[in-house]
């Protein structure tokens, strides 16, 4: 199965935001290079929310580009199988995390934001960090740090704070 044949089953799949599901889908329709950085129109992208629940905190990057506090992501890859494996490689490379393991269930939530690059059609995932797990800052970050619950409405956009509602009620 192609990227984009798992991008369409993934949408069609997935339950709730259903005005912005369907704009994602329309835009695959009419995008056929909709899920790659060349189109300009916008693209799909993957992120996960990297979480220790044993502990009770996200881990958020400082992202070089946006210097904003966000969940591990970004653009597909011609290597990515799936949506989920495009957020499991983008979590483990900003993350520096080996093991990390997705939320069961599929995305947990869909976010459209503007990027100096083009619209992106975030498809959001959750990463359960390993016992133990020790993070390493990638290039494409400025800082990466763990936030209690509690600390990532002070730090990040309301985005990454309803993506940390979403994977917390799916917990």
């Amino acid at each position: 199965m192609s990227l984009y044949d798992d991008a369409v089953l993934v949408l069609k799949g997935y339950e709730g935001q259903e005005e912005l599901r369907q704009a994602y889908l329309d835009h695959l329709g009419t995008h056929p290079d909709g899920l790659w950085k060349a189109c300009r129109d916008g693209h799909i992208t993957a992120s996960a929310l990297v979480i220790d629940p044993e502990r009770g905190r996200v881990l958020l990057t400082l992202h070089k580009k946006m210097r904003m506090w966000l969940q591990m992501g970004g653009h597909c890859e011609p290597v990515d199988e799936s949506l989920r494996s495009a957020a499991l490689r983008e979590a483990t490379e900003e993350s520096g995390i080996g093991g990390l393991t997705l939320l069961p269930g599929g995305p947990v939530r869909l976010d459209e934001h503007h990027t100096p690059c083009a619209w992106h059609y975030d498809v959001q995932y959750a990463a359960l960090a390993p016992a133990g797990a020790v993070e390493a800052i990638s290039d494409e970050s400025l800082d990466l740090r763990w936030f209690p619950y509690d600390e990532v409405r002070s730090v990040a956009d309301e985005s990454v704070v309803r993506l940390l509602e979403a994977t917390r009620a799916r917990l």
